[in-house]
This record gives structure tokens, C-alpha cells and sequence, in this order.
């Protein structure tokens, strides 16, 4: 059997002392049972999935859960375990670091001891913290900060700031909705522009946000400061300002998303996701099977399964020796 080779960007962990507080909370990321992980079970998996490398991230709720003090300790006690792990084995792991928003303080902080002493390959954020989105200005030195690390920063869906509809579990269609959210709201807000520095990774081939391009590119019409670009982009759609974004195919390798995304991202910044260990396994199979079978350039289909990811984590284009 060949040495699997795919780096996998949307990979989580649940740390056993941070699943321990979200049972004592009562929390269900998603709508979902929080579902157990090892370091034994990530690596059966991946090396069934043909993957050789996944960057670990802690999914929803992350660690703020209204006290500021106890989001800053959970955060720094998922990051040194992740650390831990990736340490072990950094040809198999890497991590995004998790931080403390709306805590803009304590995420500066917990971002540059994350960066610089656990070497943390990015940072996570969910898109909204506390009805908040990306773009919000009371983000903005931590978006700075990030822009100034060149930092790979992964938009995780949250729960919506809205009521969840009975029978519909968060992660159907609220997941997608957030991160759109997200996307449009650091693009009205400029920061896209201005914080350029930062490669922002959406989850799940950016939720919504490929199959409404149109629709953004119209809403950008209306701000004077953005107008120009969205006529470019209306013209000619390699201009367009979504494909500033990076994109995971997590949940997304399927015949009706993948025609959308190729058309409005950029290729080059395609990576590959599986959601492990959230999504069932079944699931993952199931769309594997479809991503494998998808008509695609051979050149194409190495990218996304490695080369795009390499260019975000320079480290690992040496790794399989």
C-alpha cells in the first residue's frame, strides 16, 4: 500500500479535559453528540483516507462561554495539548491554535504564545462570537496582528445568533449560513483589502457563499469604497475578491458543490478536508468516492489533495522524505 499523501486542513480534536466541560455543560456542537477522538483513531482513519497529514482544530463552541478568565485558561489548555500531539508526530499532525473572541485581549495574547512557543501552523476562529462577525472594528487588532504574522487563519462555522428551527439539526444549513456570514462580512468591512496579509480558510467550500457570488458582488456595488472592484469582478470573474479566499472541501466533494466552487475560486487555493471526527465515517467515504470519481485535471486533483495545502504550510513540503 502506498504512503497515504493528502493534507486534510479540516481535521478537529477534543481534547479528553475539554470534552469532559462540554458534557458537564450540556453542549452539543451542532446539534451533534460530541464524538470521541485519540490520537489512535485519528491516525486509523487518516491512514484509511489516504491522508497523510491533518491539521487539528477544535470545532464549535470553542472555549468562550461568557466568563473571559475561563476561556483564556480553556484555550491555553487546548493549544499545549494540540501541541503535544503535533509534537509527537509532526509529519502526521499540525494544528490551528484556538483563541478567546469575543476576549480580543486575551486572543492577542493567546495568539503570539501560540505562534511563537507552541509554533502553531494557524489560528481558528469561528465565524460570529457572540452575534459578532469577522468584519466587526472591535476585532480589528487582533486582525491586524494576524495580518502582520501573515497568519493562515481557518473560519469555522458557529451557531447562528438566531433561533435554531426544531428538527433541523444546526450543522443542515446554519453552519453554511455562518460562514457565508462571515465571508461577506470581512469583505463590506475592507478587511480583506486591508488585512491582506491574512489567508483566511473557509470551511466547507465557503458555505453558501460560491453559489451566491452574484448576489455578493452586487452588495459590494453599493459601497462606494468597493464598487470599482465589484465591477471588475462583474466583468471579468478572475478579478473577483472571493477568490482572495482559501476554501476546504470538508462535507463539500459532491457533483452539485464542486462545479460551483472551481468556478469562483481560485484553484490554487482549494484544499483538501474531511471533518473528522465529526463527520460520520460513511460520509467521508461516500464523498471520497464522489471527489475521486469527479472529472478533474490530474494537475488539479494533486493541489487540492497536497500542493495548495503546502503553500499554506511551507513545513510539510518535505515531510513524506
Amino acid at each position: 500500500m502506498s504512503r497515504p499523501h493528502r493534507i486534510d486542513t479540516h481535521q478537529h480534536i477534543v481534547p479528553p479535559g475539554y470534552a469532559r466541560w462540554m458534557h458537564q455543560k450540556g453542549i452539543r456542537p451542532g446539534g451533534l453528540g460530541l464524538p470521541s477522538w485519540s490520537e489512535r483513531s485519528a491516525l486509523k482513519f487518516m491512514d484509511g483516507s489516504d491522508v497523510q497529514t491533518g491539521i487539528l482544530s477544535l470545532s464549535t463552541p470553542g472555549v468562550y462561554l461568557g466568563d473571559a478568565l475561563e476561556g483564556r485558561r480553556r484555550a491555553r489548555e487546548v493549544n499545549e495539548y494540540t501541541a503535544e500531539v503535533v509534537a509527537g508526530r509532526p509529519d502526521r499532525f499540525g494544528f490551528f491554535a484556538t483563541l478567546t473572541l469575543p476576549d480580543v485581549e486575551g486572543a492577542l495574547t493567546e495568539a503570539e504564545y501560540a505562534l511563537d512557543s507552541l509554533h502553531a501552523d494557524g489560528i481558528v476562529l469561528l465565524a460570529n462570537h457572540d452575534g459578532r462577525y469577522l468584519g466587526d472594528p472591535d476585532f480589528e487588532p487582533l486582525l491586524e496582528f494576524l495580518h502582520r504574522r501573515r497568519a493562515v487563519v481557518f473560519i469555522h462555522p458557529g451557531e447562528l445568533p438566531a433561533p435554531a428551527v426544531p428538527g433541523i439539526p444546526t450543522f443542515a444549513a446554519d453552519f453554511l449560513l455562518d460562514t457565508t456570514r462571515a465571508a461577506i462580512s470581512l469583505i463590506l468591512s475592507g478587511a480583506v483589502e486591508k488585512y491582506s496579509g491574512i489567508k483566511f480558510l473557509l470551511a466547507h467550500a465557503g458555505g453558501f457563499a460560491p453559489y451566491i457570488a452574484f448576489r455578493i458582488l452586487l452588495t459590494m456595488l453599493n459601497n462606494r469604497d468597493l464598487a470599482l472592484s465589484a465591477l471588475a469582478a462583474l466583468t471579468d470573474a478572475k478579478q473577483s475578491i472571493l477568490r482572495r479566499f482559501y476554501y476546504d472541501l470538508a462535507l463539500s466533494a459532491s457533483p452539485t458543490t464542486l462545479p460551483t466552487l472551481l468556478e469562483v475560486a481560485d484553484p490554487r487555493r482549494i484544499t483538501y478536508g474531511t471533518d473528522f471526527p465529526f463527520a460520520p465515517s460513511m460520509a467521508i467515504g461516500l464523498l471520497n468516492t464522489q471527489y475521486e470519481n469527479y472529472p478533474m485535471e490530474p494537475s488539479l486533483r494533486a493541489a487540492i489533495d497536497r500542493g495548495n495545502a503546502e503553500s499554506l504550510f511551507p513545513r510539510l513540503k518535505h515531510s513524506q522524505g
